[in-house]
């Protein structure tokens, strides 16, 4: 059953929202127009649909947010912001759908007043993230553009069965922490024929600790036929003291901009009172294009970070071309174990190309490196 919205205005989306939530699901459908929004809480069984027409417009001001609280977030609030634009928790067969667009105006948040080319100047006050989904299952994300979010544009902690599908993500290159998807503890996602464009990571694999006791656990992920440019890096996975990222796919994907693949563990990273945790395997890298100003794939723990297990990458069929080499550094205490390189045609534009130290089982194949 649709839900259709006239007016232009947060208050009838959310209206709409709830009363398809109290007739047992539905979806709702927004007129084409522009909507200026606070705080949307999307529930079970809705889906909310834009058309080509029709965009959501945040506001422009903290202000104009809710604070989100839930216990399943309790040790982990990123950015110090617990403000949201789109929020579900709990929640089951939720989706955001069309080909409208979602701007998160988020230029408005930073002070712009910086050199041309630099990054904008983050502000004291807290910046909103555009979507925050926490513990829900069965998650539907396709074809809408999100535009300029402020913080991270998607965060999904704790979620299963999710279906991320032609999204496009474009956030302007002088803001830093908008990550496009932050995949978080998740089980069981597929993202395909996707476009993203940001200033900080474009797609990341995390496990963070959210709560006393948690065990997070992020599995089964496959990232397919997407193209990503970041002025950080392309591909994030991991930080040290997260718990453990395993059995992911990524393939048939075109990398750009700054950095390609990052596996990197500083101490700067960690949690506090934590010297690291993370259990990293099995992850697969094949049929990559990547053209990177910077690095290309670096799998990286610092002296004094101690990890459970940094192993088990396999990297096929890459066509890179870079400034820097690929690195791989490990340390005695932490050594990177079981990785594979085969059918990798590289370009460097570097005296050296590939760098290893503290790997232990390093196979190549087919590998072909040229430095200029």
């Amino acid at each position: 059953m649709d839900f259709p919205v006239h007016e232009f205005n947060g208050r009838a989306i959310q209206a709409a929202i709830d009363a398809a939530f109290a007739a047992g699901g539905g979806r709702v459908v927004l007129s084409n127009g522009s909507y200026r929004c606070g705080t949307l809480y999307l529930k079970s069984n809705v889906e909310l649909h834009l058309p080509s027409g029709a965009r959501i417009e945040g506001g422009s001001s903290p202000d104009d947010y809710d604070d989100f609280f839930d216990p399943g977030c309790d040790c982990c609030v990123p950015e110090g912001s617990r403000k949201v634009l789109i929020v579900a928790a709990h929640a089951e067969n939720i989706a955001i759908t069309g080909s409208g667009v979602i701007d998160g105006m988020g230029p408005c948040f930073y002070d712009t007043n910086v050199p041309a080319g630099s990054f904008f100047a983050k502000p004291p006050h807290p910046r909103p993230r555009m979507i925050q989904f926490l513990d829900c299952r069965f998650v539907r994300l396709e074809g809408v553009l999100l535009k300029d979010s402020p913080g991270w544009t998607v965060w999904l902690p704790g979620c299963e069965f999710v279906r991320i599908h032609a999204l496009r993500i474009d956030g302007c290159q002088q803001m830093i922490n908008n990550d496009g998807i932050d995949i978080d503890d998740c089980r069981n996602v597929t993202v395909s024929d996707c476009t993203i464009k940001t200033g900080d990571d474009c797609l990341v694999l995390r496990a963070i600790v959210r709560y006393t006791g948690h065990q997070p656990l992020c599995r089964n992920v496959v990232v397919t036929n997407c193209t990503l440019n970041s002025r950080c890096q392309a591909i994030r996975v991991g930080c040290p003291s997260d718990g453990t990222i395993t059995d992911c796919v990524f393939s048939n994907l075109t990398l750009r901009g700054a950095n390609g693949i990052n596996v990197n563990n500083p101490r700067r990273y960690l949690r506090k009172g934590c010297s690291g945790n993370l259990y990293l395997d099995r992850i697969s890298f094949d049929h990559l294009t990547m053209e990177c100003d910077n690095v290309p794939v670096w799998i990286n723990v610092e002296e004094g970070v101690k990890l459970r297990r940094l192993g088990g990458l396999s990297f096929s069929n890459l066509q890179i071309r870079a400034r820097q080499p690929i690195l791989l550094d490990g340390t005695a205490e932490t050594p990177i174990t079981d990785v594979s390189f085969r059918g990798v045609n590289a370009e460097l534009e570097h005296d050296k190309a590939f760098e290893a130290h503290c790997v232990r089982n390093l196979r190549l194949d087919d590998v072909r490196l040229s430095c200029f």
